[in-house]
């Protein structure tokens, strides 16, 4: 299956349903297919053979969305560009990914005509919604071609070409497959609830994980509902409104909506399958979210070179057999898929016993084929033939993976290990607090000290000395922080994660500001 073929297959079901809706007007299964023969001639037309790139940069729009197929129609490769990056990293990413064109929607024409002069691989620019002087809007770029079947023969797999977070040095292009994302689609639809036509919300950026969970939408026939832009209430409204089935959202916004004044009055009966990820999770806020939202609550865990479905927790995987919240299982990650191995190794790649902690790897048809031109950082993140996620964690005896850090995040303070993440949920368990991020700084005595900075719920008080105290009964004096300090907002990354580097980052250089 490439990517077109999930557009094709669901069109396949019903030409004239639902297809992509956003403020109330819809294109169906039909629309959408002739819109990317069309788009897919265009780039033919326009001398992009199978095999180039194609990027994309917009926010979450329909017709940008249905780009994606045309692209996919072309034989061409998909380069998805976060709208939220700085200028720099998305000029970094046209041209080290080598995108011969770029679909833009006009908000972002400005930033365009800036970079443009410095990129000279790009071949075509068209504008999604609106003629620029430096490029012509699609309806002018498509004015003639026909909406005939289009098809073209793909010279790779290569299907999709993302790029890491790049929270840390430039970032890398992921080199997804075909193979990886009908793998990917296979487990979603094998381990979560699809019954009917369901109708997925798209809140999140359709550029990160909202965008490829609409691959097993389509396989059933669905309706993407998207959203243009993050506002929780509309959320509500609109989940309502369209019987909305299926969802995502990362925790910082699950946590937001917990807290929304019409959550209690909004009817959230047809959903089945709420899923969260991205981020660790809080275990006290996750069963505030079955009590309030319906045992619908469905975790995946991925990463870009393993795309969502490296283990996935079911709805029904957070209760016990006699129907209560298994509590002790709402820290896992779920179980690895049925189409992927799971292994913790570690550091000199020896398989480890269930319970022990190491490095979480992975292999099977999910991994990745690779970064983009960079055999070094390929190599890098492979061990004895396994994927290296650079997470750290165990399985337990019932194969639930547990996730207790990222590898460069484990604090070590006199000579113990400290996993951030385990303090973070301890922080998170305090009622008062909204999100954290907890780190290590240096430490004359201990080596390094569990730092943590924190920001409240909305109404809510509390103390530094009283969160620091509630966390050292939780998990004890050795893992709980040693300095707290409460700030109003958090910097986050551009879905939603705390960038707790750049927190530690800002206290280290207050740290020598103040050395005499």
């Amino acid at each position: 299956m490439r990517l077109v073929d999930w557009l094709d297959k669901g069109a396949s079901l019903g030409p004239e349903a639902p297809c992509l809706t956003m403020d109330g007007k819809g294109l169906s299964y039909a629309e959408v297919q002739k819109l990317t023969h069309r788009v897919a001639r265009g780039l033919n037309a326009s001398g992009i053979t199978p095999g180039k790139h194609v990027a994309i940069l917009s926010g979450n729009d329909p017709v940008a969305f249905a780009c994606v197929f045309a692209i996919s129609r072309a034989a061409a490769v998909w380069c998805p560009i976060n709208p939220r990056n700085e200028a720099a990293e998305n000029a970094y990413v046209l041209d080290n990914f080598d995108c011969a064109a770029l679909f833009f929607h006009s908000k972002f024409a400005e930033l365009v005509a800036a970079l443009r002069k410095d990129l000279p691989k790009l071949e075509q620019l068209v504008c999604l919604d609106a003629g620029q002087p430096f490029a012509p809007s699609l309806d002018e770029w498509l004015a003639g071609v026909a909406d005939v079947p289009f098809a073209a023969t793909p010279v790779s797999d290569l299907a999709m070409l993302p790029g890491t977070g790049g929270t840390t040095g430039h970032p890398k292009g992921v080199m997804l497959t075909n193979r990886n994302l009908e793998a990917m689609t296979a487990l979603t639809l094998m381990g979560y609830p699809f019954e009917g036509r369901p109708v997925y919300l798209a809140m999140a950026p359709l550029t990160h994980a909202a965008g490829v969970l609409a691959f097993p939408i389509m396989a059933h026939g669905g309706e993407i509902v998207i959203m243009p832009y993050p506002d929780v209430g509309e959320f509500l409204a609109l989940a309502a409104h369209h019987r909305a089935t299926h969802t995502f959202l990362p925790p910082t916004l699950i946590y937001m909506l917990l807290d929304h004044p019409a959550l209690a009055a909004t009817d959230l009966s047809a959903m089945q399958c709420f899923w969260y990820g991205a981020a660790p999770i809080s275990p006290a806020r996750l069963e505030e979210a079955i009590g309030k939202l319906g045992p619908v609550m469905a975790q995946l865990f991925g990463q870009t070179e393993a795309p969502m479905m490296i283990s996935m927790m079911a709805p029904q995987d957070h209760f016990n057999p006699d129907g209560s919240i298994a509590r002790h299982r709402l820290s896992s990650a779920g179980k690895p898929g049925p189409l992927v191995q799971v292994a913790i190794l570690d550091a000199e790649g020896n398989m480890l016993a269930r319970g022990e902690r190491g490095e979480i790897v992975v292999r099977g048809s999910l991994v990745m084929d690779g970064y983009y031109r960079n055999p070094d950082a390929t190599a890098e993140a492979t061990l004895n033939g396994w994927h290296r996620t650079g997470d750290i964690g165990y399985l337990d005896s019932d194969n639930f993976l547990y996730i207790v850090d990222r590898a460069r995040d484990m604090i070590i303070t006199g000579g113990f290990n400290v996993y951030s993440a385990e303090v973070e949920a301890a922080l998170l368990a305090h009622p008062a607090v909204q999100d954290g991020a907890v780190f290590g700084m240096p430490d004359d005595k201990w080596g390094e000290r569990v730092c943590a900075v924190v920001q409240l719920r909305t109404g809510q008080r509390a103390s530094a000395d009283e969160i620091m105290a509630h966390v050292k009964a939780a998990i004890g004096s050795v893992k709980a922080p040693k300095e707290l300090e409460i700030r109003d907002d958090l910097p986050r990354s551009k879905v939603g994660k705390v960038l707790k580097r750049e927190i530690r980052a800002q206290r280290l250089s207050s740290i020598i500001r103040d050395e005499p």
